[in-house]
């Protein structure tokens, strides 16, 4: 159900009330000539309840006292703490009754050539976006998902990556531009 107008409005105008209240109240910037007045903060006590103590307050009863307080004499220690066992008496590490394996399902294809960056965010192949691709380096590799189309063909490369992408790749300096890559598309 949509509200009246007369609803709107009358939302609109207590809206611009509240919003108008500081002024009305006497609120205003501090300057030099109307500085703000020190009576109008309150100070606050953020004792600990030890000092509150002293001034009259009283402590919690036992029912009330947390279960790990501690008191001015209690040592801390690591409950953690163990003792480690000489070498020849630790097992071998690794997990029994496994085999190594490979996560990765095999690539359509493969590309090699060229990669140079641009500051656009996105990563840029001649390939339908959505695409998934893995992109290897000198550096290292990234999966990443193809959202944007390029670069030409005249151009000579196969990727347009983003600066980070390209740099974490790359294992090259700052002064680099374009650098050699194995592309795996799946």
């Amino acid at each position: 159900m949509r509200p009246s107008r007369t609803v709107a409005r009358a939302a609109l105008i207590a809206a611009l009330g509240i919003g108008a209240l500081p002024g009305l109240v006497g609120s205003h910037e501090p300057t030099a000539a109307k500085p703000i007045d020190a009576a109008a903060f309150n100070q606050i006590n953020l004792a600990t309840t030890r000092d509150r103590h002293r001034t009259g307050q009283g402590l919690p009863d036992a029912a009330g006292r947390s279960e790990g307080a501690l008191d001015a004499t209690a040592a801390l220690g690591d409950p953690f703490a163990f003792e480690a066992a000489p070498p020849d008496e630790r097992g071998r590490p690794g997990a029994d009754g496994t085999s190594p394996g490979w996560s990765w399902k095999p690539a359509r294809y493969t590309l090699t050539g060229a990669a140079s960056f641009y500051d656009n965010g996105t990563t840029a192949m001649r390939l339908p976006r959505g695409t998934t691709v893995v992109i290897c380096g000198g550096g290292g590799c990234i999966e990443r998902v193809v959202t944007d189309y390029g670069p030409t063909k005249a151009g000579g490369r196969v990727v347009d990556l983003d600066r980070a992408d390209f740099f974490r790749i790359c294992g090259c300096g700052w002064w680099s531009g374009t650098t050699e890559v194995t592309i795996r598309v799946y």
